[in-house]
């Protein structure tokens, strides 16, 4: 198995998996503070855009945990 082989498959392994819904934590940091401004310059439109970010947002992390716990229900040691 070459470097590159190893490297697309840790992304679908469990620390990868782990550092993308951490990735995802940091997302949201952002996604707040974008509401938080839309609300004060009452931009509806920078608002609707935040909200579908969070939407995608969450969505994507419950995509990672659902693959997670695939992970964990494969794994023969765990039962």
């Amino acid at each position: 198995m070459s470097k590159i082989e190893k490297a697309k498959g840790w992304k679908h392994s469990k620390p990868g998996l782990w550092l993308s819904i951490g990735t995802s934590a940091f997302g949201a940091i952002s996604i707040v503070k974008d509401v938080r401004k839309a609300r004060e310059e009452s931009d509806t439109l920078k608002l609707v855009n935040a909200l579908v970010g969070a939407a995608a947002l969450v969505t994507g992390t419950a995509l990672l945990v659902r693959e997670l716990r695939q992970l964990g229900s494969d794994d023969v040691l765990l039962g």
